[in-house]
């Protein structure tokens, strides 16, 4: 397993899972980080999604989709765990990456520049990092974000850690911060095994309700007040709808493909299911943005019965696949 001093800003390249001809390169900063970083450390990073298959909406919103920290540790030995921040953050962050830890920071996408032409420089937005390096003297400091792995100094480095620094405000809010023990040697683990033991797990903790069937009977609602939105506002909505539910199936499919590849047969129709998913929500963003431009929003709900029935083919084809003759109690 690479050690994180090993690991080199200029020479790393996004996993595959984060390749430009995927339906959805990005999904959400926690899950991107840890493909990027599972990806590094050498461990097989489509190993991991069993989770997706419990993915909710939630009313307002898809769940927002996180590697569970059992997952990570059942498959890689990895350990997240809080991290308290009661005195200077980069002195913490200091402590902890000294001793071979990543340490996952909310921080303000203003001053990072891996987010130029996003909210570098341009607008203050939450979003997770995870700090593998880091020299409070020099200012400069090395971090996984999103889909790749990058260095940032000077002016950005202070924008990120004034306000936690020693000298903030009594009133100052920390930020959230967790780490990622890593394990002292590489875990000898039989990780098809896990994941089928996960998936199983999560199968029986899945939404008693087609979720995209719910998506649907809220919809109307949710277009009456895009309706009366500015048009900025469709990247929160559909980061936060389309994008978590697209990214989520697009990720599902890649695992269902990583067991197929290795021996585990009858899942090409759920893969496939699962794809279908990810392209109708990314063909109902485009559709939903030129709708914004439009002020008209007719003909989006067409999108919702074929990804549902998706849906159904996709929990249909792995419940036959890992629960049969099982009698385990699912719970939403």
């Amino acid at each position: 397993m690479p050690s994180l001093a090993s690991l080199d800003p200029t020479a790393h390249r996004p996993h595959a899972l984060h390749d430009g001809a995927r339906v959805w390169p990005e999904t959400n900063c926690y899950v991107d980080l840890f493909i990027e970083l599972v990806g590094a450390l050498g461990l097989e990073a489509e190993a991991m999604f069993g989770f997706t298959v419990t993915q909710d909406f939630e009313d307002d919103q898809f769940t927002f989709f996180k590697v569970p920290v059992d997952d990570l540790e059942a498959l890689y030995g990895l350990r997240v765990q809080e991290l308290a921040i009661f005195d200077d953050l980069a002195a913490h962050v200091a402590r902890q990456v000294a001793r071979e830890r990543v340490v996952l920071v909310e921080m303000d996408g203003f001053h990072l520049p891996d987010t130029g032409g996003v909210s570098y420089r341009v607008q203050h937005t939450k979003t997770t990092v995870g700090i593998t390096s880091i020299d409070p003297a020099s200012r400069r400091m090395t971090y996984f974000h999103n889909a790749g792995f990058f260095q940032l100094s000077g002016e950005d480095f202070d924008g990120l850690f004034a306000e936690a620094g020693r000298g903030r405000r009594a009133d100052a809010l920390l930020p959230y911060t967790e780490f990622v023990k890593l394990p002292t040697a590489p875990v000898r683990v039989d990780t098809l095994a896990i994941a089928k033991r996960l998936m199983v797990r999560h199968l029986a903790r899945r939404p008693e309700a087609n979720p995209i069937a719910a998506f649907g009977f809220s919809l109307a609602a949710h277009l009456a007040d895009l309706a009366g939105r500015p048009q900025d506002y469709f990247h929160v909505y559909a980061f936060n709808t389309l994008r978590q539910l697209g990214a989520n199936f697009e990720l599902l499919a890649s695992h269902l493909a990583w067991f197929s590849a290795r021996g585990e047969p009858g899942l090409s129709r759920a893969e496939a299911a699962a794809l279908e998913i990810a392209t109708g929500a990314k063909t109902m963003q485009f559709k939903l943005a030129r709708a914004m431009a439009r002020g008209r929003f007719d003909g989006l709900d067409a999108f919702i019965a074929p990804m549902a029935a998706s849906w159904d083919t996709v929990m249909a084809e792995l419940d036959a696949r890992f629960m049969a003759g099982r009698v385990e109690r699912r719970a939403a």
